[in-house]
């Protein structure tokens, strides 16, 4: 595995921030809006997470979730590195079982030689949808046989992004291009850098893998709380060096929202738990307004799941999410938090970024 210094994984904590924090978008179209509005907003926000002092910016996979529009994070990110200059831009993640190995060595490093070591490639075993969907990306109906050969094609995207297949595999003798074989093709005279590959997880699988292979590891504390301890330390327990790393870098997904108002804060997380219910229960759509989300009868198995939801969200005014975020740093030991904040609101999710730059003592805030 080629070399990646640590100072492109780790975070550099400024300011009073005692971890760095990083956005985690998903183009997010409410009611109302489009694809279109949505996309535009997730520019503005990686231009404001630049500003602010975000350590780095990722979207993820989704597909067939029209509340949704980042189901081709290549694309967007390709994108968003035309309309930054400094950020870190990654995937939050590419789900690999989805494509070919080869695809997503070639589309990173088209995007790291557009953004030079500036790209992430957070990587996922999930299908990132439901399953009838991933048999129409996939061709296939072995979701679960692909799910179980993920370390074989993580191994093979990684060999790819590095161009060391050993003679006589029977990939030698093909290179992801852009990519190392064409710093040899012109005389060795210059390393050709590659993407920063991470592991995202939601349960002890990824988080063990991560750990062996000494890769960094991103867990999806914002919709699996309570796997998120035993997860990290089965990462660190499990954590061996690496080319990449010396020691383990943990990184986990929260919702978190700010607001002047608490109460408006909790009125604009409700959308989003809304949201989440109705994909759960089989029903995705757009995202509701705050008054949708009022107006909505809820059973009582239904608001004990929002309930439940909204416990793990921190919102608040920007103090208490400031708090918020601290103990949840503390409590889990994580290295470096990426925040969401999936509600409605475009002007309110903006807001709400700025806010928590400026209570946490980002440096760019």
């Amino acid at each position: 595995m080629a070399d990646v210094q640590d100072d492109t994984i780790r975070g550099r904590a400024a300011g009073t921030a005692p971890v760095p924090l990083s956005v985690l978008d998903l183009a997010t179209v409410g009611s109302g809006r489009t694809a279109r509005q949505a996309l535009g907003t997730t520019v503005e926000l990686a231009k404001l997470a630049e500003r602010r002092g975000y350590h780095r910016f990722w979207v993820a996979e989704h597909h067939s979730m029209p509340g949704i529009a980042s189901s081709s994070p290549a694309v967007v990110l390709a994108h968003l590195a035309a309309h930054t200059e400094r950020i870190r831009l990654g995937s939050g993640g590419v789900m690999l079982p989805n494509h070919a190995p080869l695809v997503i060595a070639e589309q990173f490093g088209t995007l790291e030689a557009l953004a030079p070591r500036r790209v992430d490639l957070g990587l996922g075993r999930a299908p990132g949808t439901d399953g009838a969907t991933a048999t129409a990306l996939r061709r296939s109906d072995r979701l679960r046989e692909d799910a179980d050969d993920f370390p074989q094609q993580l191994s093979e995207l990684v060999r790819f992004l590095d161009d060391d297949f050993p003679d006589g595999h029977r990939y030698a003798r093909i290179h992801a291009v852009p990519g190392p074989v064409q710093g040899r093709v012109a005389g060795g005279v210059q390393r050709a850098d590659r993407p920063s590959v991470w592991l995202l997880g939601s349960s002890g699988f990824s988080a063990r893998l991560a750990g062996v292979l000494g890769l960094p590891f991103s867990f999806a504390h914002h919709f699996s709380a309570a796997n998120t301890v035993p997860a990290l330390e089965l990462y660190r327990e499990s954590f061996r060096p690496s080319a990449v790393l010396d020691r383990p870098y943990a990184k986990i997904g929260v919702q978190a929202f700010a607001a002047d108002d608490p109460k408006e804060a909790r009125r604009q997380v409700r959308t989003g738990a809304l949201a989440m219910l109705q994909l759960r229960t089989g029903r995705p759509g757009l995202v509701p307004t705050p008054e949708e989300a009022e107006r909505h009868p809820f059973g009582l198995a239904e608001q004990d799941f929002v309930d439940g939801w909204l416990a793990n969200v921190v919102h608040g005014t920007p103090d208490e999410v400031r708090e918020g975020l601290n103990a949840l740093a503390k409590r889990t030991g994580a290295d470096e938090l990426m925040i969401t904040g999936n509600v409605h609101g475009s002007e309110e999710r903006l807001r709400s970024y700025a806010l928590i730059a400026d209570a946490y003592g980002l440096p760019g805030a």
